[in-house]
């Protein structure tokens, strides 16, 4: 497989532990990176299944950034016979809220799209916080 790419030898590998990113709008774009790199490199998932996996990172981090009030989250990305999982770990223990989204709206479609793009999603709650996480069925190879 070669060396990991600059991005995971740099911040970590979140398929091996978690990776502690600030909680800053350009974290987005990091966790992105690092799922990509993973989903695509490490677990050579379909291109359709990286994207969509690299979408709904990019909507998890927002929502974290935006409403938890957090200095930093952990992202951490497991992968088990048959489905690929990422969780994103936050101090807050408010939930999110899955709304009704309109055709014309600008914001609040984070976890209506996680809803959408994933096979499943939840949010676990623990004494310091929560992990939001989402899962994608996945074909063996």
């Amino acid at each position: 497989m070669g060396r990991p790419p600059r991005i995971l030898a740099r911040l970590g590998e979140p398929s091996l532990e978690e990776v502690c990113l600030p909680s800053r709008p350009e974290s987005a774009a990091l966790a992105r990176r690092l799922a990509g790199s993973v989903l695509r490199r490490h677990w050579a998932l379909p291109t359709e299944q990286v994207e969509n996996g690299v979408l709904l990172v990019s909507e998890l981090v927002g929502n974290a950034v935006r409403h938890t009030g957090a200095r930093a989250f952990g992202l951490r990305m497991l992968r088990r016979r048959g489905w690929a999982r990422v969780e994103l770990r936050d101090p807050s223990r408010g939930l999110p809220c899955l709304l009704p989204v309109q055709e014309m709206d600008v914001s609040g479609r984070g976890l209506f799209l996680v809803n959408r793009l994933s096979d499943r999603w939840g949010v676990d709650l623990h004494d310091r916080g929560k992990i939001t996480w989402f899962e994608m069925r996945v074909m063996e190879r």
